[in-house]
């Protein structure tokens, strides 16, 4: 494995934890890497406060144009909300999906024994639409896609169209083909004729190319109260962008809560971005508890993705590693951050992880 390509990964810390949790992501990755003969050569990039309050922009000339030289990257939480209101202090996120077309981010839930899940035996994956909808910074090329009339009156355009619902749903169908084989669509076709109904037409149409899955529907608020009552009888589920913002954060709360709600960001082209679901946390920020595991993990799909997409053995033997070290960290109290029923802080959580990746290594030596 040790003549394996080197990997180039670009390291967004983003804001608050970010400073902390991406750190800790890179530190496991490399761990897992060199392990498996990996070589990876990581970025660091400015971006988000930081690089607001150094270099004047919360997008810097030049990180986007290094970005699409690299592999991959990694993104932190981004506290743009409490971002001062200057131009130069802007939202990364949508720039970052539509400068590189990665317009399905994919959402894995996964219950653990021990940290506070609803149900033991959670394993599905919702991939949502992450360039259209009803998000305004993301609909319209130029201008938004919300405008106020008057004093009194609102009005939000959502966008959906063919394309962009074919290609999402051509990313959760190849994703359910290699695993359970079952997609279900998550729409409201009842009430959005039109948009929804495309959305709907365009996973049908797609799903034609991939008759070994069996595909289905349900609208999202049936759906919202069957994720609670039934999530095992889900496997891969596409939706759009908005329903998917929310049932995702609602499908953390089923296995333990946004620190362990981690995603990756894909497209048609070969970078992705690993990003976790929850945002950047500056009430405990410095304070040593916040939970790595949805960033690690979002890194290790990463590297997995990677993988695959480049016939890279050395990766999927880092990602491996990656996964069994945090599987035997979650299953220790002692190596478990509060917020999962744990009694660690989040550096005994890394070394928890990096001790397991260790003992892995020397057992299979």
């Amino acid at each position: 494995m040790s003549g394996s390509p080197a990997l180039t990964i670009g390291v967004l810390e983003g804001d608050d934890i970010g400073h902390e949790i991406v750190p800790a992501a890179c530190r496991i990755a490399d761990a897992a890497a060199r392990a498996s003969g990996l070589a990876i050569d990581w970025r660091p990039l400015p971006i988000g406060r930081k690089a607001l309050d150094e270099v004047g922009h919360t997008m810097p000339p030049g990180t986007l144009e290094t970005l699409g030289t690299l592999d991959g990257f990694v993104l932190g939480p981004i506290g743009h909300q409490a971002y001062p209101k200057v131009p130069a202090a802007i939202n990364p996120h949508p720039i970052l999906r539509k400068t590189f077309d990665l317009f399905a981010n994919v959402r894995p839930t996964r219950s653990y024994p021990g940290i506070g899940c609803l149900y033991d035996d959670i394993d599905l994956v919702i991939v949502r639409e992450n360039n259209e909808g009803f998000q305004p910074d993301r609909n319209v090329v130029a201008g938004s896609g919300e405008f106020r009339p008057t004093e009194d009156m609102t009005i939000s355009v959502r966008v959906i169209t063919r394309l962009g619902s074919r290609k999402v749903a051509t990313a959760a169908l190849e994703l359910a083909r290699a695993r359970r084989k079952r997609l279900t669509v998550v729409h409201k076709d009842t009430v959005f004729k039109l948009g929804c109904g495309m959305f709907v037409e365009e996973c049908h149409k797609a799903a034609q190319d991939y008759p070994d899955v069996t595909v289905d529907e349900v609208i999202v608020d049936t759906f919202a109260m069957k994720l609670v009552r039934e999530p095992q009888r889900f496997d891969v589920v596409v939706t759009t962008n908005m329903f998917g913002d929310i049932l995702t954060d609602e499908a953390a709360g089923l296995v333990g809560g946004l620190g362990m709600a981690p995603g990756l960001c894909i497209g048609r082209g070969e970078i992705a971005m690993a990003q976790a679901t929850h945002g950047s946390a500056p009430d405990i920020a410095g304070k040593g508890i916040a939970n790595p595991y949805a960033m690690i993990e979002s890194t290790r799909m990463l590297i997995e993705w990677l993988g695959r997409r480049r016939g890279n053995a050395a990766a999927g033997h880092a990602s491996a590693l990656m996964k069994a070290g945090l599987d035997a960290a979650l299953a220790d109290p002692a190596t478990r951050t509060p917020d999962i029923r744990g009694t660690g802080s989040q550096a005994d959580m890394v070394a928890g992880i990096l001790k397991a990746m260790e003992n892995t290594t020397h057992a299979a030596a």
